[in-house]
C-alpha cells in the first residue's frame, strides 16, 4: 500500500499556497469563476420579488432626469446657452449613476458579506470588484436608452471613431476610480462604520462637483472672470476623474447631436490620460490600504 506522505513529498513546496495569504487583485483573476458567480447573484437578486423587475433600471434614471430637467432646466433656466440640454443632462447623469452605484456598493461589500468573510477564506477584493461589475451591468440599460434618443436626433450621422473611443475611455476611468475608492473606504468601513456616512456625503457632492447640471465653461467664467481666481483652479477642477468621465460622454453623445455646441474643453485628450493615471493611482492606494487592513476583517466583523 502506497504511503500518501510519499506522494506529497514528491510535490515541490512552490506548488503549495500559504493558507490565508492574499495576492490582492491578482487573485480576482485566479478566482474568476467565483467572481462570475458573485456578479450573477448580484444581478439576479437585485429585483427579486419585484413586479417591474428590470424596468426599474429605466424608471429610476428617467425619474432622476425629469426632476433635474424640470427644476433646473425649466424653473431655474440653467439650460441657457446649452443646446439640447436634455441630452447634455442625461449623458452626465448616467456617468454619475455608474460611479455612485459602484462606489457605494463596493464600500459596503465586505460588511454585506460578513458571513462569508468570517467563515471562508477567499480573496476579499472579489466583493468590491463584483459590486462595480454589477453596477456596470445596471448602467447598460441607461446607456441604451440614451443611445436610442441620440439615434433619433441624428447621432449616427456625426459619430466618429473618437466619439466611440471616448465612451470606452469614460467608462474605464469612472469604473477604475470607483473601484479604487471602494477598496479604500470598504476596508475602513469594516472597523469604522462612519465610512458609509462619508461616502454618502461624497456622492451627494459628486453630482454638483462635475459638469452634469451645468457646463464646464460656466465654471471657467465663474472662477476666472467673476471671482478672479487663477486659471490653475479650473485646470485642477478638470482633473477630477468624474468630471473627465462626464465630459467624455458629452463629447461622445451630446456633441454629435448638437452642431452648434461650444468648443470641447482644452486639453481633453491629455486630461483623459492624466485622469486615467489618477484613477489607477487611486486603485493602487485603495489596494494598498485594503491589504493592510484585511487581516483583521474577520475579527472586526
Amino acid at each position: 500500500m502506497t504511503d500518501t506522505r510519499d506522494l506529497f513529498s514528491a510535490v515541490p513546496r512552490s506548488e503549495f499556497d500559504t493558507p490565508g495569504k492574499s495576492r490582492g487583485l491578482i487573485d480576482v483573476v485566479r478566482w474568476r469563476y467565483l467572481l462570475r458567480l458573485l456578479i450573477r447573484t448580484g444581478v439576479t437578486t437585485r429585483y427579486r420579488n419585484s413586479v417591474l423587475g428590470w424596468t426599474w433600471s429605466y424608471v429610476r434614471p428617467a425619474a432622476q432626469f425629469l426632476v433635474f430637467w424640470v427644476v433646473l432646466g425649466l424653473f431655474l433656466q440653467m439650460d441657457r446657452g446649452i443646446e439640447n440640454y436634455a441630452i447634455y443632462l442625461f449623458s452626465g447623469i448616467v456617468v454619475i449613476n455608474l460611479f455612485s452605484e459602484g462606489f457605494k456598493n463596493a464600500t459596503t461589500s465586505i460588511v454585506g458579506n460578513a458571513a462569508l468573510v468570517r467563515k471562508v477564506f477567499l480573496p476579499r477584493q472579489l466583493f468590491a470588484v463584483s459590486a462595480v461589475a454589477v453596477a456596470f451591468v445596471h448602467f447598460l440599460p441607461q446607456v441604451a436608452l440614451l443611445l436610442v434618443v441620440c439615434l433619433v436626433l441624428g447621432w449616427i450621422v456625426n459619430i466618429s471613431l473618437l466619439s466611440v473611443l471616448a465612451i470606452f475611455a469614460g467608462m474605464a476611468i469612472v469604473m477604475v476610480f470607483a473601484l479604487g475608492l471602494g477598496l479604500l473606504f470598504g476596508a475602513m468601513n469594516v472597523r469604522y462604520r462612519d465610512a458609509e456616512n462619508i461616502v454618502e456625503l461624497l456622492l451627494l457632492l459628486a453630482t454638483w462637483a462635475s459638469p452634469v447640471l451645468y457646463a464646464w465653461w460656466q465654471v471657467q467664467e465663474a472662477i476666472v472672470d467673476l471671482l478672479g481666481w487663477p486659471q490653475w483652479v479650473v485646470e485642477l477642477y478638470m482633473l477630477n476623474p468624474i468630471t473627465q468621465g462626464v465630459e467624455l460622454f458629452h463629447y461622445a453623445f451630446w456633441r454629435p447631436v448638437t452642431p452648434g455646441a461650444f468648443e470641447i474643453p482644452p486639453g481633453l485628450a491629455w486630461n483623459t490620460l492624466a485622469t486615467f493615471i489618477i484613477a489607477v493611482a487611486t486603485l493602487l492606494l485603495g489596494q494598498l490600504v485594503f491589504r493592510r487592513l484585511e487581516g483583521r476583517f474577520a475579527q472586526d466583523l
